[in-house]
């Protein structure tokens, strides 16, 4: 495995991600910005966050696929949602935990939540991008 995560001492422990990725791999893969589109461009979820979060994880574990990776090889993750306010936390939790289950992993590498105005169509409320190192 290509990446090491860690919480260094003094730093604060965070549940859903690590403060430190550490990559010793010899290529970097760049997972576009996924949304919560099906195999066929439909929006899954419309309106319902936790819904997208979920699909949006499960798009970027079949992007990694694609390259032979696997959320195991993240080494940073940067997600960006809609009019996000702190009172959706528990939506986004409870969708990253609908897709770790599926996927049978705890995705936890580094991560920047931002809060936007807009994505690229109105229905869609989050888009997860990442990026991995794998040998």
């Amino acid at each position: 495995m290509a990446i090491t995560l860690l919480n260094p001492s003094g730093l604060p422990e965070i549940d859903v991600y690590r403060q430190v990725s550490i990559a010793t791999g010899s290529k970097l893969v760049f997972v576009a910005g996924q949304v919560a589109w099906d195999t066929d461009g439909i929006t899954v979820g419309e309106g319902d966050l936790a819904a997208q979060v979920e699909r949006c994880y499960l798009n970027v574990a079949t992007a990694l696929a694609g390259a032979g990776a696997s959320f195991d090889d993240v080494a940073k993750l940067t997600v960006y949602v809609v009019d996000w306010t702190p009172d959706k936390m528990p939506l986004f939790l409870e969708g990253a935990a609908r897709a770790s289950s599926k996927l049978g992993v705890t995705p936890v590498p580094p991560g920047t939540l931002l809060g936007v105005a807009a994505l690229d169509v109105p229905e869609h409320l989050v888009e997860i991008e990442a990026v991995a190192v794998i040998d």
